[in-house]
């Protein structure tokens, strides 16, 4: 299990220039941004999800603001897409390089804008706030489309552990545009037209203490069967998920592939568009790859994957929006 106590690095960036209705115009706590050279320099920038203080917010300090950390491709290879990435960290950290940063530099080298989440974690912030920050940024995404030259209609989520268990809770349990929303964001659909999940820790809320169990960890065994009827992904599975890429490995001593295959199967058994790559070999917390030959190509079966989706082709003019 990789945790990471380093979520500011990758959040750290002062916020997009936006109109007031979208953007925050208080400026985050010291200590949660980057100088405004640096975000410049290496071509990354920060916002919240929301103008204010997020919704159930439990103080003003970094761990209590969300945000999405972007990154664009090199100009003139852009291809209309987005993806959010969501780091993993057991729900106690975020592992925002390895499950962050390097993973948004591998999409953003093939055309993606990619967007890194900041979410809300830990005792102070259990299910659903994590899925409330996961659903607003698929929301903000498609919402300002047109600021980042995306189609609304091509928008990925990729999660690792802890962030897998997040990124498929927001693909089947999404909240559908409210039309009338005063908030813009609000109208936007928060369904992610894709999903990607690495070794993702899709059975957390379980009471079984054998394995990683976030009831466990969050000190809320007395509820867990409360927690697992309603943030268990698998249960929520319908026609309607999104198109699906899952890998992880037999020997995962701290997520069994047992869990990946459990969602698997309920994908299938909905008719979902569904692929999975297990691997004999690999530790829990491998990111991209881990040295091993073998584990190694599983960005190029990803790769592969994303082409026959069609979202590694640039998008027309006509069709992204302006």
């Amino acid at each position: 299990m990789v945790v990471l106590a380093n979520a500011a690095a990758v959040a750290g960036a002062q916020s997009l220039p936006t109109s007031p209705s979208t953007a925050a115009s208080v400026a985050p706590p010291a200590g949660c941004a980057e100088t405004a050279s640096s975000n410049a320099y290496l071509g990354i920038s920060t916002l919240r999800l929301w103008p204010g203080d997020a919704p159930q917010a439990n103080g003003a300090g970094c761990e209590d603001i969300p945000t999405l950390s972007v990154l664009k491709p090199q100009s003139g290879h852009e291809n209309g897409s987005a993806v959010i990435v969501m780091p993993g960290g057991a729900y106690v950290g975020l592992a925002a390089i390895l499950e962050g940063r390097e993973v948004a530099d591998w999409f953003t080298a093939r055309g993606f804008t990619a967007f890194v989440l900041r979410y809300r974690l830990g005792k102070k912030y259990l299910l659903p706030i994590p899925l409330i920050d996961a659903r607003r940024a698929v929301q903000l995404v498609r919402a300002r489309a047109n600021d980042y030259h995306i189609s609304p209609s091509r928008i990925a989520v990729i999660g690792f552990s802890a962030g897998g268990h997040l990124a498929a809770l927001s693909a089947t349990l999404p909240v559908p545009g409210n039309p009338d929303a005063e908030d813009p964001i609000e109208r936007a659909s928060s369904r992610p037209d894709f999903l990607i999940l690495g070794y993702p820790w899709l059975g957390a809320i379980s009471s079984n203490i054998a394995h990683l169990s976030y009831c466990k960890l969050m000190d809320i065994m007395d509820r867990c069967e409360e927690f697992q009827k309603a943030y268990s992904p698998y249960l929520f599975v319908t026609k309607d998920a999104p198109p699906t890429f899952i890998y992880h490995t037999t020997d995962d001593a701290t997520v069994p592939v047992e869990q990946a295959l459990g969602f698997y199967n309920a994908l299938l058994a909905s008719g979902v568009s569904a692929e999975m790559h297990i691997f004999a070999h690999g530790r829990h917390g491998s990111g991209l790859g881990s040295g091993n030959a073998t584990l190694d190509q599983w960005p190029n079966l990803l790769e592969n994957w994303l082409h026959d989706q069609g979202v590694l082709t640039p998008v027309t003019t006509n069709s992204v929006a302006r």
